[in-house]
């Protein structure tokens, strides 16, 4: 599933994994996710791995969910907590507050801000973020129900992480996990 074309960027969008109920008083923040979540994650990871999309970049949501969700991921990519192992090398993760609860050109411009020299970035958020963010970039190829739990929406194209735009990263693969 890797491109060889030396300009191509990938965008990995992917919504948390499944959840915890919260409860009376329970902050949204602080859900975990349940044994299903992780089972998930960890398939959506392996996933990655097998058509080579290995993250250069990570920018996650600082929620517990996110958070579990990306350990779950990494664990699943190199069958070792996320400190790089046979799968590649670790990625640059960067938890980001803005990424919890965001609008869908808020979460643009935090992957406008990555580093031109990554080829390939992983963005884990929540809806409705994630799924109108999938939906803007490429319209015709979205799912009108949204992205999942633990759903991948695979985006590629050649302009520059600062010039993506509406309509210019066709999905070009998605995943949904369920353990």
């Amino acid at each position: 599933m890797t491109d060889a074309h030396p300009e191509t960027r990938t965008l990995v969008l992917l919504r948390h994994a499944k959840a915890e109920q919260g409860g009376e008083g329970t902050d949204d923040a602080h859900r975990p996710l349940c044994a299903r979540g992780h089972a998930d994650a960890a398939a959506a990871g392996a996933w990655l791995a097998h058509h080579g999309l290995l993250p250069d970049v990570v920018i996650c949501s600082t929620a517990l969910r996110t958070r579990q969700t990306w350990h779950g991921v990494a664990m699943g990519m190199t069958g070792s907590p996320p400190e790089g192992g046979p799968a590649g090398p670790r990625p640059t993760v960067r938890y980001e507050p803005g990424a919890y609860d965001a609008h869908p050109e808020e979460l643009l411009a935090l992957v406008r801000t990555i580093d031109a020299a990554a080829r390939t970035a992983l963005l884990i958020a929540h809806n409705p973020g994630i799924s109108l963010l999938s939906a803007f970039l490429d319209p015709e190829g979205a799912d009108a129900e949204g992205l999942r739990t633990t759903e991948l929406a695979v985006h590629r194209g050649t302009l520059s992480w600062t010039e993506l735009a509406a309509a210019r990263a066709p999905i070009t693969a998605r995943h949904v996990a369920r353990g």
